[in-house]
């Protein structure tokens, strides 16, 4: 199920905080869950996947949820674009 914003709250400070120490080259966030506690509540995942977005200078990729491309195999090729973005940026 989607998280209650009340939950999403209790839970992104320890998100950020761990951000903040592991210092990650690139985020790929998995769904619009993971994407609008990140960027924000306005966010669409399916209007703004395939751009690469910064979360508090460092690259993000949002993608679809691993669930979501169960429900809709045809979007699994958007997600396969996407995690090849991931690899680029890892890369350079």
């Amino acid at each position: 199920r989607t998280p209650l914003p009340e939950e999403v709250g209790a839970c992104l400070p320890f998100l950020q905080e761990q951000l903040k120490i592991v210092q990650p080259t690139v985020i790929c966030a998995l769904g619009a869950v993971a994407t609008k506690a990140l960027l924000g509540p306005h966010v669409s995942i399916t209007k703004i996947r395939g751009a690469i977005r910064d979360y508090r200078g460092t690259p993000l990729v949002p993608t679809f949820h691993p669930a979501y491309l169960l429900r809709n195999p045809a979007a699994k090729r958007f997600a396969w674009a996407d995690l090849k973005t991931v690899k680029r940026l890892l890369e350079e």
